[in-house]
């Protein structure tokens, strides 16, 4: 076969595979057998094999994935990805049509109605038909760019129909998810692996998305489904219902369950009709998307600063099911909080077996007074998250003990601490539910900036047992890195070299390092100055603490509790006599604004301006201090963008809230 002859096999290949991967994956409609396509493929693989200069990034061939990466970079999107306003009541229906009249002064919408996916929102962006970035919505006007992981989506076209000619540029928003089918085999493979499973089909695709390995990504069963032209060369159609035409005409996988509604009762009728065969689907949804047809009107009705005006989510009720608790356990998180957790008999819920389902804290427990061997509801909060709603009293049942935390960590024995409604392991540098993430924190840039100790060496560093506590970073040696996987005679070498130049480190920055609750940068600054020595600072009392400006109780209870640990004084006492050398802060020139001392400071949902560690380190720079837990001394509640229920808790205590805007104005240089 000439150059020639096999570039023109290759182009009529790659037609035909595209042509088969659209009927497949986006119509469900395959014309030839799973052998046939196989045969096609391989045919393919070996063409480009002897003809490597014919490859080309958008050959079916090119899904594989890439070698792996150390982060995912961040990307702006062309136009602001918006959330929507969620409703569940006919009544907010029928008032959204009533206001969308009014705005339009109209008596006569046509609206779309659509499934609404539960996945991982992203952005397609394709120019000359061709695809040539994806990313994740992030906060909705900055994502991260998951390009390459997007690529091993076969579902995802890399080269748009030209029998419908596309435009130049193109940018699309769609929803990846896991089939439910597909879902469960992959938990199953990996429980059989050893590995832990995914809590869902939501939190599988949204962890698979974002691998930094994107062959682990091209070998989960992702798919994508796409609903909305977010910018467009040219003309953009005039309805969104012709917008999921054009769509679907181009080769991108539309949702085929779709109505156009030419009255609200219509729409209403559409939900009820989804939500009775949402049992059947093959994917997760959890509710319904309506929106104004007309694009004209959508533009004329604009947006709210998070949401459109023209579109809402009607959600279902959530499910429910009855089962019974056969156990409640605490799980130990890396920060150390430990949350109860009802092990379940297992029950169906929406085409998902659950066998367990958080308890959040143990007020909660309490206040659904929930025990072992009750017959309790479980639902799916939002249709995700595993929850207990209530017990179901049964005549005649012998009920066991009210269930009590422990006092002492079920992972490392260490004391167990309270902090408003949450407890928590004071063992940090010792427990292993803990140790990675403490290990990440005591190596940041903030601490004792260790460089070269990142996330996967320090999985492979803890689950090969070469490091047990914080100590144990100063006894490795470069034939036991040698062994893990990424490393190499160079980055060995520089690791231990970066490891050595970490023992001399002053006390503000180990302070910091040991991950004490409550102690970020400004504080740990301010018990260095305090205190002076480290021997001085241990053998302090809470009531010592107190004594010391901007220490409030909270904190002096956390030094307290954390040094009163003999295994924290254990790992502290083996750093030191492996070398560590701590040397007083350097003297400050100036002293920062103390304008929020006695200030509490909680923060919820995502800010545009400021990471959340900057956020924190603002504060205490100003003297205040941030808290996990909203209280009624929490000064501040700062909500930025999907804030959670640390908000509606802030409401009902009356604390005041704050926008990033107002936050920024309080932190300023004065």
């Amino acid at each position: 076969m000439t150059h020639s002859e096999a570039e023109q096999r290759i182009a009529a290949l790659r037609r035909e595979i595209r042509h088969h991967d659209h009927l497949y994956y986006s119509k469900d409609r395959p014309e030839i057998s799973d052998a046939e396509y196989d045969r096609l493929f391989r045919e393919l693989v070996e063409l480009e094999t002897v003809y490597p200069d014919l490859i080309t990034s958008d050959s079916p061939t090119q899904r594989v994935g890439a070698p792996p990466i150390d982060e995912l970079t961040k990307v702006p999107h062309e136009k602001p990805m918006l959330s929507l306003d969620s409703i569940t009541d006919r009544e907010d229906v029928l008032a959204f049509a009533t206001r969308m009249k009014r705005e339009l002064e109209t008596d006569h919408i046509v609206y779309t109605a659509e499934p609404k996916f539960d996945g991982l929102s992203v952005e397609l962006v394709y120019d000359q038909g061709t695809f040539v970035r994806g990313a994740t919505r992030g906060d909705g006007r900055t994502g991260e760019d998951v390009t390459v992981n997007l690529r091993t989506i076969r579902a995802l076209p890399l080269q748009l129909h030209h029998n419908q000619i596309p435009p130049s540029h193109l940018v699309v928003r769609g929803e990846v998810y896991m089939r439910l089918d597909e879902f469960q085999a992959l938990n199953r493979r990996m429980t059989e692996r050893g590995e832990e499973a995914f809590a869902n089909p939501r939190n599988a695709a949204a962890g698979s998305l974002r691998m930094l390995d994107s062959r682990i990504t091209a070998s989960r069963p992702l798919t994508v489904t796409c609903y909305d032209i977010m910018a467009v060369s040219g003309t953009f159609p005039s309805t969104h219902w012709d917008e999921l035409e054009a769509l679907a005409a181009w080769g991108l996988p539309v949702p085929a369950h779709r109505r156009r509604c030419h009255s609200i009762e219509e729409v209403l009728s559409f939900h009820e009709a989804t939500d009775a065969m949402r049992e059947t689907l093959p994917f997760e949804i959890d509710g319904i998307v309506v929106k104004v047809d007309r694009r004209d009107w959508q533009d004329q009705l604009g947006s709210k600063s998070r949401s459109p005006r023209w579109a809402i989510a009607y959600k279902f009720v959530p499910r429910k099911e009855i089962t019974v608790i056969q156990d409640i356990v605490v799980s130990v998180g890396r920060t150390g909080t430990l949350t109860p957790l009802a092990l379940l008999k297992p029950v169906e819920v929406g085409g998902v077996t659950i066998s367990r389902a958080t308890l959040h804290n143990a007020d909660e427990v309490a206040r659904k007074d929930v025990r072992v061997g009750d017959t309790v509801k479980v639902e799916r909060a939002g249709d995700v998250i595993p929850a207990i709603a209530e017990r179901v009293p049964v005549p005649g049942e012998q009920r066991q003990e009210p269930f009590v935390m422990p006092d002492h960590c079920p992972v490392c024995g260490s004391a167990v601490a309270r902090e408003g409604a949450y407890f928590y392991c004071t063992g940090q540098t010792v427990c292993v539910a803990q140790l990675k993430g403490a290990i990440e924190h005591f190596a940041s840039k903030s601490a004792l900036d260790i460089d070269g100790m990142g996330k996967k060496t320090v999985a492979q560093l803890v689950d090969r047992g070469l490091v047990r506590d914080l100590a144990d970073l100063y006894h490795l040696t470069k034939e036991q890195l040698l062994t893990l996987e990424g490393f190499a005679d160079r980055s060995a070498t520089l690791l231990l070299e970066s490891i050595e130049r970490s023992k001399s480190v002053s006390l503000d920055r180990l302070l910091m390092g040991l991950g004490i609750r409550q102690v970020g940068q400004h504080i740990a600054r301010v018990l260095a100055k305090q205190f002076g020595t480290l021997p001085r600072l241990m053998a302090a009392t809470e009531e010592e603490f107190l004594q010391v400006r901007e220490i409030g109780p909270e904190i002096s209870a956390s030094l307290a509790s954390f040094f009163s640990e003999d295994r924290n004084r254990q790992v502290i006492a083996r750093l030191v006599e492996r070398g560590l050398s701590i040397a007083p802060p350097p003297a400050e020139a100036t002293t920062g604004s103390q304008s929020l001392a006695g200030k509490t400071f909680v923060f919820t949902g995502g800010l545009a301006g400021y990471s959340r560690n900057q956020a924190k380190e603002l504060v205490e720079q100003h003297g205040g201090q941030v808290s996990s837990s909203v209280s009624k001394k929490t000064s501040y509640v700062v909500a930025g963008t999907d804030p959670g229920s640390k908000l509606d808790q802030a409401q009902k205590l009356g604390v005041r809230i704050l926008t990033e805007g107002e936050f920024t104005d309080l932190v300023k240089p004065e």
